[in-house]
């Protein structure tokens, strides 16, 4: 008899455990015409991602403190400055300018690309439906097999600090070309369940743990212009093995649609550098944001605007390789002439008496 109240007991409780648990689907991840905002604190110690286990969780993560806040919109990719690179994406988030690619379906979101960065197979960053308990594989996939060629791999390497002579030990003279392969290998396991606090309130979530190894390779082909004998490929030290591993929390809940949280954590467990975490708007942030600084069109063609809610402000307009374009200073509003610039991305850094914010502006 001892045992039969045993075992009901166990039932009884084990009921009680997977009770409260969800699903998430498709149809709880972003969609066409949705809008998230995105806050950043660089955590205390007091927040812990959690141990692993059917016991429902509760993650007070209420303490943290809204230093940034990025909008994305998530919208059609048709008609998007891209979108002929993308034929598969149905969905695509804009963010400060940055136009990202996705492929949703009922198994899974796949990232396709970045603006004109197409990668050579999607990558899978979430797979669906999150139930607990679920794990999956996804890999390894070539992300990325790019070779370059030409007078610009020395330009490239000289950028670095780098020559052939330094790579080749002594052996070769000019690089000629240059490949670079990543490959990738992600794990998703959803391993806990339960409820989390945010600022913004409390929502029943599931706990995605992602475990994504990258292994990069960096060859350069270097010619011996003198014997010929010290030809052939050499690999750059920047050639690595890193694994990342990283938490975010996943509710269903109508009003979220996006990770309640993400956090990269460290090899024992501990979160490494900031959480990122789900926002009810821009306001209430004492960081200059979309609420007081505009710029538009993104992207641009001959010219963009930018207005401030302030007096005494200044631009800089930087290229990628940290090159000052363009300065000058203004109050409230001003229109930058980007005629004679040359098709590409830059950085625009404006500043006022209060704050400086940076942004990434493409010129079309």
């Amino acid at each position: 008899m001892r045992r039969i109240k045993t075992f009901i007991i166990a039932i009884i409780f084990l009921s009680l455990d997977t009770s409260g648990q969800i699903t998430v689907i498709d149809n709880d991840v972003l969609s066409i015409g949705d809008v998230m905002y995105l806050a950043e604190d660089s955590i205390s110690s007091s927040i812990i991602p959690g141990a692993v286990g059917v016991m429902p969780m509760f993650w007070d993560f209420s303490s943290l403190h809204v230093s940034n806040i990025e909008t994305s919109q998530c919208i059609d990719p048709n008609g998007t400055p891209h979108s002929l690179y993308y034929p598969n994406a149905n969905i695509c988030i804009e963010e400060n300018g940055d136009y990202l690619y996705f492929n949703k379906s009922s198994s899974k979101v796949e990232l396709l690309g970045e603006g004109d960065s197409i990668f050579q197979q999607p990558l899978v960053v979430l797979p669906l439906p999150l139930t607990y308990g679920a794990t999956y594989t996804e890999g390894p996939i070539l992300m990325l097999d790019s070779i370059i060629g030409g007078p610009v791999v020395n330009l490239m390497l000289a950028s670095q600090g780098i020559t052939a002579t330094m790579i080749s030990g002594g052996a070769a003279h000019t690089a000629d070309t240059l490949n670079i392969r990543l490959d990738v290998l992600t794990n998703f396991d959803v391993d806990a369940w339960g409820t989390m606090t945010i600022p913004m309130g409390s929502f029943d979530c599931l706990r995605l743990k992602i475990e994504r190894t990258s292994n990069s390779l960096i060859q350069v082909f270097c010619s011996d212009t003198i014997t010929g004998n010290g030809s052939g490929w050499y690999t750059l030290p920047w050639s690595d093995l890193e694994q990342e591993i990283s938490y975010q929390w996943w509710s269903n809940n109508m009003n979220t649609k996006f990770a309640l949280a993400e956090a990269q954590v460290d090899s024992i467990g501990y979160i490494d550098g900031y959480v990122r975490f789900l926002h009810n708007s821009p306001s209430n942030t004492e960081e200059i944001g979309l609420s007081l600084i505009k710029i538009y069109p993104v992207p641009a063609t001959h010219k963009v605007n930018i207005e401030v809610k302030d007096l005494g402000a200044n631009y800089k307009i930087y290229d990628i390789s940290g090159n000052l374009i363009l300065e000058n200073n203004f109050n409230k509003n001003t229109e930058v002439d980007l005629s004679n610039m040359a098709k590409g991305s830059y950085l625009l850094k404006i500043s006022t008496s209060k704050e400086s914010l940076t942004k990434k502006i493409i010129v079309e």
